[in-house]
């Protein structure tokens, strides 16, 4: 366990230092397995883990999934979604903010990645709060907060993750999604409500409602009819989870082409963006690979599991001290990479716990309740300072708008986000009700 530690210490410090998180993996891990194993048996599990992983079949989903959000992201469908919730909330306090919040999470439903969740809005959202008055800090906190749904709305690229790490069922893992999903929807509508409340010049006092046109109601539809697609082709048993990565890939830009959104540039913008992003998540999968098994062999997790054991601490008090470790863990990691590198280590702990409800009696329904425990606390990383890697993207989209502004924007978010966890976390159901 001692050599895991030292492994996990240089881990964080090649962090600091600005080492892409995939190659500190890769370097702390390959090293290690050959100061336990030999310099030869290190090659070929590196070796090993590059080829698995390139020519992995379950690994596809991620590509195209991904083409899937950049295709409607370049279709034009986030702007039908914005103008749509805007009739709904529109002459409301703070109702753009909420109209961007609510076609977040429409576009999440479609997309499973929050990074593009969070730049398209961005485009689509910011310049109408602008021109009616909001403030940068509740514009871009609404943005940044709302864009953190695309991890846990299905289809989910985190959950699909999660669930080839621990081999769980991919179809239950985005059912599991579903209520915490819409519970955090609901989360930051009151949050923006209790905002423009406590600070009124947060936002002007009546907003003006947008038109909805043709368009805009194409759009909704067919987000809708691409989600029901998806969800109902996994669960009607016409095709798999990962299947369905592309027929959704498929039926997005069929009805990119038949609204005329998308253009040839916009085509191939999508795929170059899906071609970045996907190499990107595909080395940080090969580091993650590379350093669990480092750890596994050094045998960190049965360490744990032991010490666990000899505190005789209770599983409630253990699951909370995950939750802190991602917590802060979040602080510094990029949300996929802590979970590549978490995941193996801590699993095997949680699962070998009682927590003393019948609904988790069952250790499938143990594993998916922690995923989504994990994709919450990972959502919440998301806008946490100093990584906050949505704040981030948005700061790169809106140069013009200082990082500190950002945070101090979601600040009310992420006291929703603590609330939204502790619920999950202390009610097992909302996780398990649509599974069960």
């Amino acid at each position: 366990m001692t050599i895991s530690l030292i492994a996990l210490a240089i881990l964080l410090g090649l962090v600091f230092l600005r080492v892409p998180i995939a190659f500190a993996m890769s370097i702390v891990g390959g090293a290690g397995f050959a100061v336990m194993r030999g310099w030869q048996p290190a090659g070929a599990m590196v070796g090993n883990a590059v080829f698995e992983t390139g020519l992995s079949y379950s690994l596809s989903v991620v590509p195209l999934f991904i083409f899937m959000g950049n295709v409607l992201a370049g279709s034009g469908i986030a702007h039908g979604l914005f103008a749509a919730a805007d009739r709904v909330f529109g002459r409301m306090r703070g109702g753009l903010a909420m109209a961007t919040v609510l076609s977040c999470g429409g576009f999440s439903a479609v997309c499973g990645s929050s990074l593009a969740t969070a730049a398209t809005m961005s485009k689509v959202s910011m310049p109408s709060m602008r021109r009616f008055g909001y403030s940068d800090s509740l514009a871009t906190g609404a943005i940044a907060a709302g864009g953190t749904l695309g991890i846990l709305i299905p289809p989910s690229v985190v959950l699909i993750i999660f669930g080839l790490l621990t081999e769980a069922d991919i179809g239950k893992l985005f059912l599991a999604g579903i209520i915490p999903g819409i519970l955090g929807i609901i989360g930051y509508l009151l949050a923006v409500m209790a905002a423009v409340r406590l600070k009124p010049e947060l936002a002007p006092e009546v907003g003006e409602v947008h038109p909805l046109t043709r368009r805009d109601a194409v759009s909704v539809f067919a987000v809708l009819a691409l989600f029901l697609f998806i969800m109902a082709g996994i669960y009607g048993g016409f095709f798999t989870p990962i299947e369905a990565a592309g027929m959704g890939a498929a039926a997005a830009l069929l009805i990119a082409f038949a609204t005329g959104g998308l253009s040839r540039q916009a085509l191939w913008t999508a795929f170059l963006d899906s071609a970045t992003a996907s190499a990107m998540i595909f080395a940080i999968i090969i580091g993650a690979d590379i350093f669990s098994n480092f750890i596994s062999f050094a045998g960190l997790p049965d360490a744990l599991s032991g010490i666990v054991e000899d505190m005789g601490l209770s599983a409630w008090t253990v699951l909370l001290i995950v939750v802190l470790i991602y917590m802060v863990l979040g602080c510094f990691l990029e949300s996929l990479s802590m979970i590549l590198l978490t995941v193996p280590v801590f699993y095997p702990v949680i699962s070998s716990l009682d927590f003393g409800l019948e609904i988790l009696q069952d250790p499938e329904a143990v594993l998916i309740w922690f995923a989504i425990i994990v994709v919450v606390a990972t959502e919440i990383s998301l806008i946490t300072p100093p990584i906050g890697m949505n704040v981030f993207v948005l700061r790169s989209v809106l140069p013009d708008v200082p990082l500190w502004t950002i945070f101090r924007g979601v600040w009310v978010f992420w006291i929703a986000d603590i609330l939204r966890l502790a619920l999950i976390v202390g009610l097992p159901v909302l996780s398990l009700y649509l599974v069960t």
